[in-house]
């Protein structure tokens, strides 16, 4: 994260509903109102995500972020006009912050959590069972790493992207890119500090990222986006990637 001096609020706003607008354009897109008490909203899919008619929420590291998991609204979205269960996972005490810890492969039913200080290992078990998931593969992050989504993207069940320094074991990384061969794109320590792990598949031929991203994928790893069938698009979000998240982290996705 930078200074809060280099941070501005008017111009991640800004790029927020540039965001909001462009997504909209593919699947029907909710966005809810910010609140000033609860400044991380930005990133809702550490506190709020679902598997088929169930809204499961996290339990979040830090006491900021825990206040977005209280919010009325948003739990009376799912369970009032949605309808949905509810998995309340905010109260327990181990940490388990939802698709930015766990990355989901949803047509396999496959977790691939990554455990540091906003997951432990039982929290990873909770989300296992939170989203019924036939096997979750659970391991270390790098040093410094927090959560899984800045280091792996699996996009619609049939590609990958890995940045392999952000494993604590490398033959973590390794496995999975075998798993998703020949469209496993593996990144280096320069794509994955522009967030390029932190991607998403929102249908089954348009991979979304931010310009930072797009700017910093070699000719190669476009190659081997379109290769899988995906065409980039992507938004501007550098003001909103100084707050530590991208692209991924801006999307609670609802199924």
């Amino acid at each position: 994260m930078r200074p809060q001096a280099a941070f501005s609020a008017q111009a991640a706003t800004a790029q927020h509903a540039v965001l909001s607008s462009a997504l909209s354009s593919a699947l029907p897109t909710v966005t809810f109102p910010g609140d000033p008490g609860a400044p991380d909203g930005v990133f809702p899919n550490n506190v709020f995500a679902t598997a088929a008619g169930v809204l499961v929420v996290g339990r979040m590291r830090h006491a900021v972020r825990r206040r977005e998991a209280a919010r009325s609204d948003i739990r009376g979205f799912f369970a009032d006009v949605l309808r949905y269960r509810v998995h309340d996972l905010s109260a327990q005490p181990h940490p388990c912050e939802l698709t930015g810890s766990l990355v989901i492969d949803r047509a396999r039913g496959l977790g691939f959590c990554g455990l540091s200080e906003r997951c432990d290992a039982e929290g990873a078990a909770l989300m296992h069972a939170a989203f019924g998931l036939r096997a979750t593969l659970v391991f270390d992050l790098a040093p410094g790493e927090y959560h899984a989504n800045v280091v792996l993207a699996v996009l619609a069940a049939r590609a990958a992207v890995v940045c392999p320094a952000g494993f604590a074991d490398a033959a973590v990384p390794a496995a999975i890119a075998a798993l998703y061969a020949p469209h496993a794109l593996l990144l280096d320590a320069r794509a994955q500090a522009a967030f390029a792990g932190n991607v998403i598949a929102l249908s089954p031929e348009v991979v979304w990222m931010s310009d930072t991203v797009a700017a910093a994928l070699g000719a190669g790893d476009h190659a081997a986006l379109r290769a899988a069938g995906f065409a980039p698009r992507s938004v501007p979000l550098d003001a909103i990637e100084a707050a530590g998240g991208s692209l991924r982290c801006c999307v609670g996705e609802i199924y």
